[in-house]
């Protein structure tokens, strides 16, 4: 018989076949809508015994009767007789066919029930569990241990899951707390090209209500058992390749929405950055088998690490950033909450134990042997115990707020924020730092290497870098703390130590041209109510290089200010975190932008930035040093050039409006880093050497050029990351001078500074 002619057989016995369907069922076809909020039940009946096969929610829906049974046996006979002919025919003819077929059309090879595999287009009932792999997750119907996704190359069916509506699956399904889902570490995506992906997809969708559940499969109709939940690893690209679907689902929308802005087309890294990005992952730290940090040097050829195989506080805040803006917040999460843990902590030094809420400075993950050739994996801290110059790291609690709410804005999952040991955790930090004490300042005092200056440089007293990072944390503290009749106390702390701080570093810390002026006029010894030299600043204080280095349109913010003293070095990281948290007027953060453009050869040079300049030297340096021979001038703390400051001062100038000058920072930073391996940092007046006792493969130098170029890419995330001007601010005083009769508060020429 001709192909043509038995098609055509087959088509019109299969057509009149499905036109009159009550020609072999006895009662009328039910639709049921189907609920996964219940079991629902499905009736193991044999069709070749006669008892149709039937969906319902109920097993009292099937009835039928014997009479029924025996009267249209035949023709229940001969229709499946002619289905089963007509669709073997179809196969028959499609198989022999030289024609294409359609995208569409299910692959119908390895065939076990009538020759092909059934599709249904809605939902089989079934017991919910589910099965964990991957991040992205779709229902898969398991029946049997034979019913699976189908991954056939015709259906690109996987896709990302939207991350705004939660499943609706029955209370048996197990899902994480936090909501989101995990990965193998070490696998990255683009949001944009996963979205991509399913945007292009071709297949037929059935969807049950919540749009989470994209398709359900079906193999070998019968004998139907509880379905699995399973997670698919990757999402096929419909132009031939994989990409890898996000980490974790929470993070899906907020990051995909700052992305926005980037460019169309799918981004293609330089080889320097896929190199940073196989340093960086190779840099993580795993406690037991989740990521929890990056080291703070990789360099292979170091035999004596020291410290830094350990995972400090302030060396992963870059790294944290670079896998935030990556899309990838497990690690990151697991580290605020491992070290949050950490602060618990007994903490002693010399039978003395600091106050509760320290963090500690790093820790370090230790294989402990247990008995049965079993071991253990343990956290063990330094709180400074073991540190050079036993000195309290103050900065690592400020870091860790500041990571926090960053997490919180760039994964948008404000959960963590809310978390009761995390708002416990935040608070005694909050508590140690804001402790009644002898100082007449609202600036914080700590002793010398307390911050990233780990080392004797003269910043005892009251450093602008710890200011800086102080009002950052307060700032970040007062968005995250959840306001209740047990907080509202330290919130009122906070609101008066950010308005008490801001005017202090405004006042008194700026210099520019004319604030220099001033100083050199001071008159001493005042001792009065309205004393123009209030901390009795002697004019010879002021350095010879500084008359002739300050340009007319710059000013900065000095390092540091105590009775008697005033530290004119200009320090850079207090410097950009003035700008990033607005500790700063509008007008004086344009300012030190402007200074620093102006003097780019001695901040900036040949390598990304001055730590402080300028570098003591002869007698000063071993005076304040106490001649240490790894601060020596122009070199590691003591003017050296580093380039994990680039994030900072990229974030900075997306701040400021000012893209150009971190442009060109990166691009030369871009030049040298990857040739010279990564170091931590660099020697000689315009950063050309390599430094002596530099860490190549240093990670924060890694992730701190890594984070400047997606800021860059995307200046919109920038946004996320730093702080605006807050007005309210400038209206609280606390000083009560009004209230004792004495003079008024000076605050009100401050106030008049910031709408310059």
């Amino acid at each position: 018989m001709p192909k043509t002619r038995f098609l055509r057989i087959s088509v019109v016995s299969s057509i009149v076949w499905s036109l009159f369907p009550r020609l072999w069922t006895p009662f009328p076809r039910q639709r049921t809508p189907i609920s996964l909020s219940k079991p629902l039940i499905i009736p193991r009946q044999n069709p070749l015994k006669g008892k149709p096969i039937f969906f319902s929610q109920s097993p009292h829906s099937a009835r039928t009767t014997k009479g029924h049974e025996k009267k249209r046996f035949h023709v229940v006979f001969f229709s499946i007789s002619i289905s089963l002919f007509s669709v073997m025919s179809v196969m028959n003819f499609i198989r022999n066919s030289p024609m294409e077929l359609p995208s569409r059309v299910l692959n119908l090879r390895n065939s076990s029930f009538f020759g092909f595999r059934h599709w249904f287009h809605h939902p089989f009932p079934c017991e919910q569990k589910l099965f964990c792999k991957t991040n992205a997750f779709l229902p898969n119907f398991s029946y049997n241990s034979q019913f699976h996704a189908y991954p056939s190359r015709f259906l690109p069916f996987r896709r990302v899951i939207n991350n705004t509506k939660k499943p609706n699956w029955s209370t048996s399904l197990d899902l994480s707390q936090s909501g989101s889902v995990s990965r193998p570490y070490g696998v990255s995506t683009d949001v944009r090209v996963a979205s991509r992906v399913r945007d292009l997809s071709t297949s037929v969708e059935t969807r049950v209500k919540d749009q989470n559940l994209d398709k359900f499969y079906l193999q070998n109709g019968i004998n139907v058992n509880p379905f699995v939940v399973e997670r698919i690893e990757k999402v096929e690209n419909v132009l031939g390749g994989e990409v890898p679907v996000a980490e974790d689902v929470n993070n899906v929308k907020n990051i995909g929405e700052a992305l926005e802005g980037r460019k169309s087309g799918i981004k293609v890294e330089s080889d320097i950055e896929k190199e940073a990005w196989n340093l960086l992952r190779g840099a993580v730290v795993t406690y037991c088998g989740s990521p929890v940090g990056t080291v703070a040097a990789n360099d292979p050829g170091d035999k004596q690490p020291l410290n830094y195989d350990q995972v400090f506080i302030r060396d992963f805040v870059p790294s944290a950033l670079a896998f935030l803006l990556k899309g990838e917040g497990e690690i990151v999460k697991n580290f605020l909450l491992h070290t949050l843990q950490l602060q618990s902590w007994e903490k002693t030094v010399d039978c003395y134990s600091p106050g509760q809420g320290l963090m500690p400075a790093s820790f370090k993950v230790r294989t402990l042997p247990l008995d049965g050739n079993k071991f253990e994996e343990v956290l063990d801290p330094d709180f400074g115990e073991s540190a050079i110059g036993r000195v309290a790291p103050v900065d690592s609690g400020l870091w860790w707020i500041i990571l926090l709410r960053a997490y919180g804005k760039i994964t948008g999952d404000c959960t963590l924020q809310e978390r009761v040991d995390v708002q416990t955790g935040i608070k005694l930090i909050l508590n140690l730092c804001l402790a009644d004490g002898f100082d007449m300042f609202p600036s914080l005092l700590v002793t010398d290497g307390s911050c990233m200056i780990d080392r004797r440089m003269g910043i005892h007293g009251h450093p602008l870098e710890i200011q800086a990072l102080f009002y950052a944390a307060l700032r970040s503290s007062l968005e995250m703390l959840t306001a209740n009749e047990r907080s509202k106390n330290l919130i009122r702390a906070i609101n008066n130590r950010l308005s008490a701080l801001s005017f202090h570093i405004r006042e008194y810390y700026w210099v520019d041209m004319k604030k220099i002026n001033e100083i050199y006029r001071y008159k001493t010894e005042e001792y009065s109510m309205d004393a123009t030299n209030k901390f009795n600043i002697y004019p010879e204080q002021i350095p010879s290089w500084l008359m002739d280095w300050i340009p007319e349109e710059g000013g900065y913010l000095i390092g540091n200010l105590q009775p008697a003293h005033m530290d004119f070095r200009f320090f850079t990281l207090g410097n950009l975190w003035s700008i990033v948290s607005s500790l700063g007027t509008p007008k004086q953060n344009e300012a030190i932008l402007n200074l620093i453009e102006a003097k780019w050869g001695d901040i900036v040079g040949h390598m990304p930035l001055k730590i402080l300049y300028p570098a003591v030297e002869n007698e000063e340096w071993r005076i304040i040093t106490g001649s240490d021979p790894k601060n020596t001038p122009w070199s590691y703390h003591n003017g050296g050039s580093w380039p994990t400051l680039l994030w900072q001062f990229t974030l900075a100038c997306i701040k400021m409006r000012r893209l150009e000058l971190a442009e060109k920072a990166v691009a030369l930073a871009e030049k040298r880093l990857s040739i010279d391996h990564w170091p931590e940092y660099y020697d000689t007046r315009n950063g050309k050497f390599i430094g002596k006792q530099s860490r190549l493969y240093q990670t924060w130098s890694i992730a701190g050029f890594l984070t400047s170029k997606m800021m860059l890419e995307n200046p919109e995330t920038g946004s996320l990351l730093f702080w605006d001007e807050d007005y309210n601010l400038l209206e609280i005083c606390v000083c009560g001078l009004s209230k004792s009769g004495r003079k008024k508060c000076s605050r009100g020429a401050a106030r008049s500074q910031i709408l310059i």
